[in-house]
């Protein structure tokens, strides 16, 4: 193994341990590794591949006995949130579609809207509080956040839930593979067929 990949191990290593310990989101613990590491800015960084196998091994190795049931609950409020805003066509993507969450886990909603405000509306109408943020969407452009807190009974505790606001004009390249061909994202009934794979 190369002198970079060894590092690029090493930070990938302790990215994982922030991402399941603390929640922490990819891009932000790869970062947060360089300066735990003490390794300067410009670093070679590993791909999310690398980081999603490490948080896997993290997983198995200190989190097997709760993991299962932390993934679980949160499917279940994904599925709950997906029914409620079917009409904007909801895919779940991020570690709870992956089946690398725990209870720090936020559940990623992508919503493709024909209209970028009848999402809010429609949240307005159930009386449903949330917070706007904004990320850059498939084509680099600033996209909408919705973020709401929301009870998760198996957990005892509130979940928080992140609606991406994309163009209905993205839906057709979301469902591309990934390198490895896994699926990114997946509707309703894409994650109740892993929910009933799992229990088999």
């Amino acid at each position: 193994m190369s002198e970079e990949n060894s590092v690029q191990r090493e930070i990938a290593a302790a990215a994982a341990r922030l991402i399941v310990e603390e929640g922490m989101e990819y891009g932000p613990a790869k970062q947060r590794a360089l300066k735990v590491l003490g390794l300067p800015k410009r670093s070679a960084l590993p791909g999310n591949e690398e980081l999603e196998d490490e948080v896997r091994d993290y997983l198995a190795l200190f989190c097997a006995d709760t993991q299962p049931a932390e993934l679980r609950a949160l499917r279940e409020v994904a599925a709950l949130w997906m029914t409620r805003l079917a009409e904007f066509r909801p895919h779940l993507t991020g570690a709870v579609w992956r089946g690398t969450a725990t209870r720090l886990s936020a559940i990623h909603l992508q919503l493709f809207c024909d209209d970028s405000k009848s999402a809010e509306i429609a949240l307005i109408d159930k009386n449903v509080d949330y917070d706007v943020g904004a990320t850059n969407g498939p084509r680099g452009q600033q996209i909408d956040v919705l973020s709401l807190s929301t009870p998760c009974p198996a957990l005892g505790e509130p979940a928080t839930v992140h609606l991406s606001i994309l163009d209905f004009d993205d839906l057709r390249g979301a469902l591309k593979p990934d390198a490895r061909g896994r699926s990114e994202r997946g509707d309703l009934a894409a994650l109740n067929r892993l929910m009933e794979q799992e229990q088999a």
